[in-house]
């Protein structure tokens, strides 16, 4: 009987993987990057708060529409560029601020304000649970404390108005304005201050006024 002495082939059995840790530690590590902010989605969100610290800031309201759209023209230039560092109202606050000083410097400030009649069409078809007399007297007060904050300082009225109206925090208004946290709250205080007392001179000149109008009816 003849036996074969060849070693029989035995099947190759695969390469179990690399390990998680080995995987983890070999080749260049990827860091990932924010993804890009969608400009859409950025005006759409933001609009509404270009626009009324546009008025805040002293822009007449018959160019306020411009230059929030000047706002956005720069903030659409920019967006490549900007790395979350800082919120992004921050970061559109801070363009806003330097938009609105351009538009001071060219304008004159005037007070647009509609006749009686339209204003109240325009109210009534608001669809709104108020009445047009109420609506109309909201406004007025709006027009009001717009006036008041208009008598602030500049310096101080940027912080005013980003802590107390947008709720931000002294530190990121302290941030935006490239100040330290110290002065963003002395400027805070000085600016709660001269509104106070705009606001008691308008109460004294509104009693005033609405004693005269009493006795002339008399």
């Amino acid at each position: 009987m003849h036996v074969s002495l060849r070693t029989p082939t035995l099947p190759v059995r695969p390469s179990p993987p690399p390990a998680a840790d080995a995987e983890r530690g070999s080749g260049p590590r990827v860091v990932e990057r924010p993804a890009p902010l969608d400009y859409a989605r950025l005006y759409d969100e933001h609009f509404d708060f270009v626009w009324r610290n546009a008025r805040r800031l002293g822009v007449a309201e018959a160019v306020v529409d411009d230059a929030v759209q000047d706002v956005f023209i720069v903030a659409h230039r920019r967006l490549p560029d900007f790395e979350a560092r800082s919120s992004v109202r921050t970061w559109l606050f801070g363009i806003l601020l330097k938009v609105a000083k351009d538009y001071r410097r060219s304008e004159k400030r005037r007070e647009a304000r509609e006749q009686a009649g339209a204003e109240l069409a325009s109210l009534e078809r608001d669809a709104g649970a108020e009445s047009p007399a109420d609506t109309l007297a909201r406004k007025q007060a709006a027009e009001v404390v717009t006036r008041l904050i208009e008598s602030i300082d500049e310096e101080k009225r940027t912080v005013f108005v980003l802590v107390e109206l947008e709720q931000l925090s002294v530190t990121d208004v302290a941030e935006a304005e490239g100040l330290n946290v110290n002065t963003a709250h002395a400027r805070l205080r000085a600016a709660r201050q001269q509104f106070e007392q705009a606001l008691a001179r308008h109460r004294a000149q509104a009693s005033t006024a609405e004693k005269l109008s009493a006795w002339r009816k008399k």
